[in-house]
């Protein structure tokens, strides 16, 4: 099971650090991922991390703004927003990746989805 929190409303330049908590699972097994849908949009890769951490990717409209780490000791998953835009605004989905070493931006690669959290980035 991922949970995912820390959405919110915040204004255009501010931050906001999303959290994904993983139970039930072997968590230093997945690899991770950020995923968004916005309204009326399909849902987009945002970011993804190794099973050990050390390889990042991510989209190219977020590069150089969010960060994604782990902490495998805790199960957990974060996304950190920084300089946010009112594009930004979606419902962001965490997902788990089970076996590969590498990492994955396709949405079908992933095997387990948290439940969504909504961040609104208001202008």
């Amino acid at each position: 099971q991922l949970q995912a929190s820390g959405g919110g409303l915040v204004q255009a330049g501010g931050s906001l650090r999303l959290s994904c908590a993983a139970s039930g699972l072997t968590f230093s097994l997945y690899g991770m991922g950020w995923f968004r849908q916005a309204p009326g949009k399909e849902r987009e890769f945002v970011a993804a991390i190794t099973r050990s951490g050390a390889d990042t990717a991510y989209a190219d409209s977020v590069k150089g703004r969010f960060t994604i780490s782990r902490d495998n000791a805790k199960n957990t998953v974060y996304l950190q927003m920084n300089t946010l835009k009112p594009e930004d605004t979606a419902v962001y989905y965490c997902a788990a990746d089970y076996g590969s070493y590498g990492y994955t931006v396709q949405i079908s690669d992933y095997d387990y989805w948290g439940q969504g959290t909504l961040v609104t980035v208001s202008s």
